[in-house]
């Protein structure tokens, strides 16, 4: 946020997508930015109207974004992000913060692009890596800097980050492992949510709490992990008794491999947003 007597800052939004407004809903319901000072753009209205129902103010035009905000998110389709930045170069300046949630678009490719230098040699560009359960402030974020993003900015922009979940700063080789985890992780527990209430449907409970009770199964762990710090394996080890019932699980999870699908999914997910990078 701006200094004390400063002018606040004004934040700006080029592509007003899902992850898009879950940022801008972060931010604004955390006091981080009034919603007067958030402008967003898109070619059309569809998503734009969400941003005006949190009090936003929207516009058509991705240049008088950057003409009106110092910092601004770039939130568009990867394939459509080169054009963009090649439309608001001309009045990008030394003051912006420039932030890319663009997936598998590198720092390289955003600071000098093959076809050629488009936005300022000394533009500060971040890289923010962020997972849908953003849009319910829990996310789990990595960002990374470009060249001359410096500690100051990367600070900035995690506070205010932090306002949608977990934020923190990594080199750019482990965004895309943070897309294998984090990103398509959420499709990894949602898979393993529904097993379990399956099990418990299989053996008589009502198929609505079975599904209630996983998903909150799932909350209360994650909590636990976070709040207490402590590793899964103790956890786990805690919840285990002798001749109980959690080993008698644990022993049927080992014989289908549960911890080697894991580990093969998240590195194939992972694999796979290095390869879309490269493209």
């Amino acid at each position: 946020m701006a200094a004390a007597g400063s002018d606040p800052w004004r934040v700006g939004f080029v592509g007003a997508g899902r992850m898009a407004e879950a940022i801008a809903q972060g931010l604004i319901r955390a006091g981080k930015v009034e919603a007067q000072h958030v402008l967003a753009s898109a070619p059309t209205d569809r998503n734009l109207c969400h941003f005006r129902a949190l009090g936003c103010k929207t516009t058509h035009s991705n240049q008088e974004v950057l003409q009106t905000c110092s910092l601004v998110f770039f939130a568009t389709k990867p394939h459509i992000l080169p054009a963009v930045l090649a439309e608001v170069a001309p009045v990008v300046t030394s003051e912006h913060i420039l932030v890319s949630v663009a997936a598998g678009v590198s720092l390289s490719t955003l600071e000098e692009p093959p076809s050629g230098q488009l936005l300022p040699p000394t533009a500060r560009v971040l890289r923010v890596s962020p997972n849908l359960p953003c849009v319910v402030h829990e996310g789990a974020m990595v960002i990374a800097r470009g060249r001359h993003a410096g500690s100051s900015e990367a600070e900035f922009l995690q506070t205010l980050l932090e306002a949608c979940g977990q934020c923190e700063e990594v080199p750019e080789a482990q965004v895309d492992i943070h897309t294998g985890l984090s990103g398509s992780g959420v499709a990894f527990v949602c898979t393993f949510s529904e097993a379990l209430a399956e099990g418990a449907i299989k053996m008589g409970m009502p198929s609505g709490l079975a599904h209630r009770i996983a998903a909150q199964t799932l909350l209360g762990t994650a909590k636990m992990l976070l709040q207490k710090g402590q590793h899964p394996a103790q956890l786990r080890t805690d919840v285990c008794t002798p001749s109980g019932t959690t080993i008698y699980g644990l022993h049927a999870l080992e014989q289908g491999g549960l911890r080697a699908a894991t580990m093969s999914a998240v590195e194939a997910a992972t694999c796979r947003a290095k390869e879309l990078s490269r493209k």
